[in-house]
């Protein structure tokens, strides 16, 4: 079926809702019931438990979208715009995917893609079924909740007779046939329900909504909104809000404040802002229509924000405009809300939406701003479930009934969030969430850290541990994989954090600093504890350098059963760790405990002994000879007028002069990744030292250095001197081009332009930060295969590059990370032994833990609880669940399965793609996923794999799997299908039959 939604019938939903709710606790997949307390507010003089739910947009269109709200803690429903134009008409108009959340939100959609008639069913259906949940589930009082409908987008439209019919039936819907259907079918089965009585359902008032908003398109002139308003208020006695974008800001402002907030990437003319409502004619409006509603004994007010329109400029969005939204929208919405308020003294009542979220929600309605609708928050991870915690927040702080708005409160609010942590763009691009193999069609649960991490570390399991003070064990599991606890948990990449969930929360866990703590907790015990191997299998392994990747080649070899003898030049094992990287990033006590780790295997080292033939190694004895000799030539910068000092030599004599290295006044680094910041911090730190400037030809938004890194070195006051190509050094004077950025790629990297122009930076050294090479005379001496580059050529699988020679880490392919080095040392290692070196444990989990930490996020927490932050998504996953608006991705137990299975619910979906946004794999659920299709008709429409259920009674399917469709018995067997998604079918008719229409 593709794109179009199909609108189930009010008996499917509740027998959805009844039966998942008794048999899993869950309504529409949602885990956080929100129960309201007694007391309430009021507005356009009905009650309200808690001010706010959700925008009009993706999770106010379908009926369950509505439900999943309220059964988290909804109470104010901004149902989805209606217009004139609609259905599969509209449909054609949006193109698909229309919505990415990933950071600050876009999308390119704007009102119901439903017809209107379904629409209004769609709502009517959903006030029924908020009324029967409110007593049935015990979540509240049957008039807490209310109904505002959005329209649009002129006047002309709305006078038309599908919206004028729409807007009557939502005011009085008592002859309206899905009402009369909703009313008679919950009479017919009352017998269903345990607290709900036929009195209740006669009492559902028919009067289900009040008030409208008003949403224009941009460039509606100010008479024509006026007009709309005035024929509301008059003609229609609703209450009227009006939405307003913050183009009434003004270009300046709002280009002003993206900048400083560094959003610089996003794009806007000013033709909107010049096309729209004016402030000018805006404040004289609000105020005839205040007094005109005021005498009309209705509410007016203002409903910010609208939209913000920017242009897709990185191909985020398969469109040329699209509405921003979330934490860069908030710093304007909340500062148009500050101006109006203040022109207005606090009296004209302001309704909000844009970049309200748990950290902003009490300090908006504390203000005296309320109702407060979300979307963005909701369309990531936690999903319909964060609203639980914004709601019981603002239960527990109390709300008061609106006496105007606090201008000086919202002011100060407007002004913080141009520096909030949680709006403010951080410094550096967001990294690729996803990992890139496909989901599969079974099994897709996993954890995105591990499957980040080289090396795969259980990064799940030493969490949890942790997270129970069980620390031998949790360093006992991280040992399994990874010998280097003390160097990984100091300076590793942490890919694993680049791919944490928790980042779509706030902050991703902070997974290397858990490791290193359960290191420094448990080493003495586990030292204790730590066995030398046995006896010897007899074969005898040489490993030349020992750097990380030597030491993890050593550790895993001697666990393996080999005689093994590191071969190091330097005094010291570490390598590049030990001898170049500061000690102010790690400490040589740090080192030296992992150290101790590799000896306690009974590995031998002999240093000072720089090994250069593998023939004298194999001469005496070795059966194998594993190269880690590293990279360890200087990366090739070559100015006009002089070659720069090596970072890495100059690091190296930094680190033995203790920092008494003669360098000048002023020091420039060029480069741009962790070696330069590492070499500009030494810099700093040297006798003599009083400038030091970091020269790169793009911005520091697009350096390779991790972000914490560049954080660091602007606080020690180290310059940055961006968008500079250096040329020459000449009279103590770097020479360098201007340059400036370019149209960005697909990936969001800007290319990079001459200006014509030059600039120079003050230089009594510059040191060139710019990468290490391979010492390829060293392998060539050797007679290892080298390619057209210059890198030694080896077995992908095992790492062999001639009989019984293994290469590793850095001298594989170029400077890595350590983990990559001890990934390298994992595989060549086993390549070597014949056999497993490493232990696959298994992914343990409570879903109620689980499940209880989503759609939670983090406000103020000690470094103690940090492991217990962990999602533990090895156990639970279902991303794909929590942010789909329209409940179309389905977790399913299946008997015989450990994990539940996802099952897409194709009807249910209109390809929005926001479950491609979160899903950790390369993949889109919404294509990929195992399918449930409502008919053969809808099967035909889409080339998913999944079936359609024929006859229930005899459990009879059509499936399609890689190709054509075949009908089978699910009671049969059928090589064709495979057991697990026989099981998952099975499973589907026999216990959420509710989901077959």
């Amino acid at each position: 079926m593709g794109d179009k939604m199909t609108c189930m019938p009010f008996s499917q939903i509740m027998d959805w809702v009844l039966e998942e709710k008794k048999a899993g606790k869950t309504v529409f997949g949602t885990h956080k019931k929100y129960v309201a307390g007694e007391e309430k507010a009021e507005i356009f003089g009905r009650n309200l438990e808690t001010p706010i739910g959700p925008a009009a947009g993706p999770h106010t269109q379908l009926a369950q979208n509505i439900i999943a709200a309220y059964y988290t803690g909804s109470r104010f429903f901004e149902l989805k715009t209606v217009q004139i134009m609609d259905g599969a008409e509209l449909s054609a108009c949006v193109n698909k995917p229309c919505i990415l959340a990933e950071d600050e939100g876009y999308n390119c959609e704007w009102s119901t893609e439903l017809t209107v008639p379904d629409a209004m069913s769609e709502y009517i259906k959903a006030w029924f079924a908020l009324h029967v949940m409110a007593k049935e589930f015990g979540l509240g009082a049957q008039d807490g909740f209310q109904f505002n409908i959005s329209v649009g987008y002129d006047l002309a439209g709305i006078k038309s007779e599908k919206i004028n019919h729409f807007i009557d039936t939502m005011m009085h819907a008592g002859q309206d046939a899905t009402f009369a259907e909703c009313r008679n079918w919950l009479l017919e089965n009352i017998e269903k329900f345990e607290h709900y009585t036929k009195e209740d359902v006669e009492s559902i008032p028919e009067d289900i909504c009040n008030s409208a908003t008003i949403s224009t398109l941009h460039g509606c002139p100010p008479h024509e909104i006026e007009s709309i308003a005035n024929y509301l208020l008059t003609e229609k006695h609703i209450n009227t809000f009006v939405k307003c974008n913050p183009t009434l800001l003004g270009y300046e402002f709002a280009r002003k404040t993206m900048d400083e907030m560094g959003y610089d990437y996003m794009m806007f003319g000013d033709f909107h802002f010049k096309d729209d409502l004016q402030y000018a004619d805006a404040v004289p409006m609000f105020t005839r229509l205040m007094k005109l509603s005021e005498d009309l004994g209705l509410s007016f007010g203002v409903k910010i924000t609208n939209t913000f329109p920017v242009d897709v400029t990185r191909e985020e969005l398969p469109s040329e405009e699209m509405y921003m939204s979330g934490k860069a929208l908030f710093p304007l919405s909340i500062s148009l809300a500050a101006k109006l308020a203040k022109e207005f003294d606090g009296r004209l009542r302001i309704a909000y939406s844009g970049g309200a979220d748990y950290y902003n929600i009490s300090r908006i309605v504390g203000a005296g701003i309320w109702p407060v609708t979300v979307a963005t928050t909701l369309l990531k991870p936690g999903g319909y479930n964060r609203s639980a915690q914004m709601a019981k927040l603002l239960a527990e702080e109390g709300l008061k009934p609106f006496a105007g708005i606090d201008v000086e409160a919202v002011t100060k609010l407007a002004e913080d969030a141009k520096r909030d942590v949680h709006h403010v763009k951080p410094i550096k691009p967001l990294p690729n969430r996803k990992v890139k193999d496909s989901v599969p069609l079974m099994d897709c649960f996993m954890a995105p850290c591990e499957a980040g991490c080289p090396i795969h570390q259980d990064v799940s399991n030493y969490m949890e541990l942790a997270s129970a003070g069980k620390y031998e064990e949790a360093l006992e599991v991280i040992l399994d994989k990874n010998p280097l606890p003390f160097i990984t948990g100091t300076i590793c990449a942490h890919n694993c954090m680049s791919k944490c969930t928790r980042n779509f929360y706030e902050d991703p866990v902070h997974i290397r600093n858990v490791k290193l703590e359960a290191a420094e907790k448990a080493y003495d015990a586990v030292m204790e504890k730590l066995a030398v191997p046995g006896k010897t299998d007899g074969r005898k392994a040489a490993v030349i350098g020992g750097g990380p990747s030597g030491m993890a080649a050593a550790y895993f070899l001697a666990r393996g059963g080999a005689d093994v003898t590191i071969f190091e030049k330097e005094k010291a094992l570490g390598g590049v760790v030990a001898h170049v990287i500061p000690d102010f990033r790690i400490t040589k006590e740090a080192i030296e405990k992992d150290a101790a780790i590799i000896r306690k295997m009974g590995v031998k080292v002999e240093f000072g002994k720089e090994i250069t033939s593998v023939k004298e190694l194999k001469d005496q004895g070795f059966d194998a000879v594993f190269f880690a000799a590293g990279a360890g030539k200087p990366g090739l910068l070559e100015l006009e007028n002089k070659t720069p000092l090596d970072a890495a030599e100059f690091l190296k004599e930094f680190k033995a002069k203790d920092g008494n290295v003669d360098l000048g006044k002023h020091v420039v680094v060029i480069g741009g990744g962790n070696t330069a910041m590492d070499t500009a911090r030494a810099a700093k730190r040297t006798k003599g030292v009083e400038h030091v400037y970091l020269v790169y030809r793009r911005t520091r938004r697009y350096m390779p250095a991790d972000a914490e890194e560049l954080t660091l070195v602007q606080e020690e006051g180290i310059e940055f001197r961006e968008l500079l190509s250096p040329v020459s050094v000449e009279d103590g004077k770097l020479l360098c081009r201007k340059m400036k950025l370019g149209a960005m790629d697909a990936s969001g990297r800007a290319s990079v332009e001459e200006t014509g122009e030059t600039e120079t930076v003050p230089a009594d050294t510059v040191i060139a930060a710019v990468g290490e090479r391979v010492d390829t005379e060293l392998y060539q001496a050797n007679g290892l295969p080298l390619d057209n580059r210059g890198k030694v050529v080896a077995d992908s699988r095992t790492l062999e590059a001639s009989s019984g020679v293994y290469v590793i880490g850095d001298g594989l392919g170029g400077p890595a990370t350590v983990v990559e080095g001890i990934r390298d040392a994992q595989k060549a290692a086993a390549a070597f032994l014949q056999k497993a070196v490493v232990s696959e444990l298994k992914k343990d989990g409570c879903e109620e833990s689980c499940y209880s930490k989503k759609g939670i996020l983090d406000s103020e927490r000690e470094p103690a609880e940090e492991s217990g932050r962990c999602l533990n998504c090895a156990a639970v996953c279902e991303n794909c669940t929590d942010v789909c608006p329209n409940r179309a991705n389905v977790a399913v137990k299946v008997p015989g399965m450990a994990m539940r299975q996802i099952v897409h619910v194709d009807y249910m979906c209109n390809e929005c793609g926001n479950c491609k946004t979160f899903c950790p794999y390369a993949s889109a659920p919404y294509k990929d996923k195992f399918t449930l299709f409502a008919n053969e008709a809808d099967m035909q429409d889409s080339e998913n794999n999944g079936f359609t259920v024929l006859d229930r009674e005899e459990k009879r399917v059509k499936v399609r799997l890689f190709g054509g469709p075949v009908e089978i018995l699910l009671d049969d067997e059928n090589p064709a299908v495979p057991a697990g998604l026989r099981k998952i079918m099975d499973a589907v008719i026999t216990d959420y039959g509710y989901m077959i229409p």
